[in-house]
C-alpha cells in the first residue's frame, strides 16, 4: 500500500479554492468572482495560492491518487479532455494526501442514471471504504431510485443525513460542490447552497448510524483523519476542480 503524506504547516500546501460567485455561504477570506472571468478549469489563482488551496487534480493525469487499499491506479480511471472520468471497473480510489480537518470543492456531473460519491476520512484500515467513511452522494436524481428518497439522494450525507431537494443539476450538467470537516463537524454544500451540517460522535449521530445499515460496521465515522476517496458505482461519472486546502494546520 501506498504510504500515505500528511499535511502540515512544515508541508504547506500550494493551492487554490474553486469560488462560488456571488453565494451565500462562500468560505472566509474567498474572492467574488461575479465580475470577473472564472479561471481555466484546474488551475489556482494567485488568491488561491495565498489562502492555502492545493491542486488535487492537475488536470492531465492522475497523478496523486490510488485505488483504496492498493498501490496504484486502474485504467478504469482516466484524465479526458481536463476531467477526472470513471470510464469503468475503476474501483473506489483516494488520494495518496491524508487530511484532518480540511476544505475542500470540486465539480462533477454523471450520465442518466448515474451513482458515485465523495468520501470522508477514508482511512484504509477498514476492508471496504464505505464501511467507514460518510459519503457525499452524487446521483442522478431523476432517473436513479435513490433519487426518491432524500437520505440518498444528490448531497446527502448518505443513508444518514438528507438533502433537500430541487438543488441537483440534471443528468450532464456540472455540480459544485464544497465539503468543510473541522473536527467533529461537517458541512456540505452543493450549488452554492449549505445542505448538510452535522457532528459525528454525539448521542444523535450515534443514534442515526444505530438506525441505519452501518451499524453492522463499528468503525464506520470513527476515523479522525484519512484521504478523500471517489466512488466507483459502475456509471460513468466526471470530476473537475478538485482542490483542498489544510485548516487549523
Amino acid at each position: 500500500m501506498i504510504m500515505p503524506f500528511r499535511f502540515s504547516s512544515a508541508t504547506a500546501l500550494t493551492a487554490g479554492v474553486l469560488m462560488f460567485a456571488g453565494c451565500a455561504g462562500a468560505p472566509e477570506g474567498s474572492v467574488s468572482l461575479a465580475d470577473s472571468e472564472p479561471p481555466p478549469h484546474n488551475t489556482l489563482t494567485d488568491a488561491e495560492l495565498a489562502e492555502g488551496w492545493a491542486l488535487l487534480f492537475d488536470g492531465s493525469s492522475t497523478a496523486g491518487w490510488h485505488n483504496y487499499g492498493q498501490p496504484g491506479i486502474r485504467d478504469g480511471w482516466q484524465a479526458i479532455d481536463g476531467e477526472m472520468v470513471h470510464v469503468g471497473g475503476g474501483g473506489d480510489i483516494v488520494t495518496n494526501q491524508v487530511f484532518q480537518d480540511f476544505e475542500m470543492v470540486m465539480d462533477w456531473k454523471v450520465e442518466e442514471g448515474g451513482n458515485s460519491g465523495v468520501f470522508i476520512h477514508a482511512n484504509e484500515s477498514a476492508p471496504r471504504i464505505f464501511e467507514g467513511a460518510p459519503e457525499m452522494q452524487i446521483l442522478d436524481d431523476a432517473v436513479h431510485p435513490d433519487g426518491q428518497n432524500p437520505l440518498t439522494s444528490a448531497g446527502a450525507n448518505y443513508a444518514i443525513h438528507p438533502a433537500p431537494r430541487g438543488v441537483v443539476h440534471p443528468a450532464g450538467e456540472w455540480n459544485s460542490i464544497r465539503i468543510r470537516v473541522e473536527g467533529a463537524r461537517i458541512q456540505q454544500w452543493m450549488n452554492g447552497q449549505m445542505i448538510v451540517d452535522y457532528e459525528r460522535w454525539t448521542p444523535e449521530w450515534e443514534a442515526l448510524v444505530a438506525a441505519s445499515k452501518f451499524q453492522q460496521w463499528p468503525v464506520y465515522g470513527t476515523y479522525r483523519e484519512g484521504p478523500i476517496g471517489l466512488q466507483d458505482h459502475g456509471d460513468r461519472v466526471y470530476f473537475r476542480n478538485i482542490k483542498a486546502r489544510v485548516l487549523n494546520p
